[in-house]
C-alpha cells in the first residue's frame, strides 16, 4: 500500500473515531432540569393540578390523582414532550366520582292519606289533610300524645308536616 493511501485511511479512521467520541460525550440533560421543565408544563394546565413528577436517569414518574382519564393521558403526553425524557411511568390514579345521593322517597297522596288517617284515628280532636305529600295537622292534642303522633307521621315519609295543632 502506498504511503498516501495509508495516510488517507488513517485520516478517515481518525475522523470516524473523533466523531463517535464527540457524539458519545454529548452531555445528557440533568434530571433536575427535566423535572423543572415537566413541572412547569404540568402547572400551566389547571386540569393537571394534583399531578406531580420525579425524574431519575431521564425517566419521569408521574404520581397523584386527577379527575379524568383524559387528564391522566394529557399528563403523560406532557411529560413525554419534554426533550431529553427517555421514558414516562404514569402512576397517576383517576378519582372515582362520588355516588349520587339517594333520592328522597315521597309517598304518593292516596297511600299517604290512608296512613295519616290510620295514625290520627286514636286522636278524635285532630284533623289532617294531605296535598302534594305535605301533611297539615289542625285541631287540638294533649302534650303527652304529640310526640307519639309525630313519630307515627314521620314513618310515612311525607315531604313535610305542617303542625298547626293547639297543644293542651
Amino acid at each position: 500500500m502506498k504511503k498516501s493511501q495509508l495516510r488517507m485511511l488513517f485520516a478517515f479512521s481518525w475522523l470516524i473515531i473523533s466523531s463517535f467520541l464527540i457524539y458519545s460525550c454529548k452531555s445528557k440533560p440533568k434530571d433536575s432540569d427535566l423535572q423543572t421543565a415537566i413541572e412547569s408544563k404540568i402547572n400551566s394546565n389547571p386540569d393537571l393540578s394534583g399531578a406531580s413528577v420525579s425524574v431519575k436517569d431521564q425517566v419521569a414518574t408521574l404520581t397523584g390523582e386527577l379527575k379524568t382519564d383524559a387528564a391522566k393521558s394529557s399528563a403523560e403526553s406532557t411529560a413525554q414532550s419534554v426533550e431529553g425524557v427517555k421514558q414516562v411511568i404514569n402512576n397517576i390514579t383517576v378519582a372515582t366520582p362520588a355516588p349520587a345521593p339517594a333520592p328522597v322517597v315521597v309517598a304518593a297522596d292516596d297511600p299517604l292519606t290512608k296512613g295519616v288517617n290510620d295514625a290520627i284515628k286514636d286522636y278524635p280532636t285532630v284533623k289532617a289533610t294531605v296535598q302534594d305529600g305535605v301533611v297539615t295537622l289542625t285541631g287540638e292534642i294533649k302534650k303527652a300524645n304529640l310526640t307519639k303522633l309525630m313519630q307515627s307521621l314521620h314513618t310515612l315519609k311525607p315531604k313535610k308536616i305542617e303542625n298547626k295543632l293547639t297543644v293542651k
